[in-house]
């Protein structure tokens, strides 16, 4: 039952800082030691940037963000997929939207981050997926994302690992809350033991980083209840907010 139930449910580097000394010279080298000392000012910074992994770790929603409910690493023993490779969508179209829905990071990032927030027993899983990419790739990324959902109204079929997830319908919808750069978000319709579960997706692009928002009731699965898992607006704009 885990195995089936994970079509749906899921999927750095520290810093070092370098001390550098500048030594000064006479006034015949002042200005080659200037030249030298504003270098070792720029490396210095450089060394001081977060990486890319670093950077999301630092944008990730957390506890104390959302009161009242946890933020958790995911369980690779739940995860539909591992990676993209590992995923066959019969509609290529409509891959982004598979990997959407099952935490897997889209396009080609640089650096991707999945947490999943909860309230407690008998409420649905809120999956927030977290990708930072080169100039332009995001914007791009996101307009595949958007083709996918247009393209994609009537369903489509994901397969990896054995597992067969079958989206019954992908529809628009008005995002929880709008920001960054450009939003959007859908509904999806999927039958699981011949029962109807709906779940949500948002996505948003602040700059060259994407926030992928996925809301299923995980227990409704289990127990074979309709349920349609409407994202949670307190996660949704927590999140916005440190994206910017």
């Amino acid at each position: 039952m885990k195995r089936a139930a994970s079509a749906v449910l899921t999927a750095l580097s520290l810093i070092s800082l370098a001390t550098l000394t500048a030594c000064g010279g006479d006034s015949d080298s002042g200005t080659n030691g200037g030249a030298a000392a504003d270098k070792s000012k720029a490396t210095a910074s450089e060394e001081k940037q977060a990486t890319p992994a670093e950077q999301l770790k630092q944008l990730m929603v957390t506890k104390a963000d959302v009161s009242g409910k946890n933020v958790d690493e995911t369980d690779s023993e739940f995860a539909f997929a591992a990676s993209q490779e590992e995923v066959t969508v019969k509609k290529p179209v409509c891959a982004p939207l598979a990997y959407a829905m099952n935490q897997l990071p889209l396009g080609e990032p640089q650096a991707d981050l999945t947490r999943v927030v909860n309230g407690g027993p008998n409420q649905a899983f809120t999956y927030v997926t977290l990708t930072t990419y080169g100039s332009g790739r995001a914007e791009s990324t996101m307009a595949d994302l958007s083709k996918a959902v247009d393209a994609c109204g009537g369903g489509f079929t994901a397969e990896a690992n054995g597992n067969t997830s079958a989206y019954d319908s992908v529809t628009a919808e008005k995002p929880v809350a709008e920001a960054g750069d450009e939003s959007l978000a859908f509904g999806s319709t999927l039958t699981f033991r011949g029962v109807s579960h709906t779940v949500h997706t948002q996505a948003v692009r602040s700059g060259d980083v994407l926030g992928v928002y996925f809301s299923v009731d995980g227990m409704a699965l289990a127990n074979s209840r309709p349920s349609d898992a409407k994202l949670p607006a307190a996660v949704v704009q927590a999140q916005n907010a440190k994206l910017g």
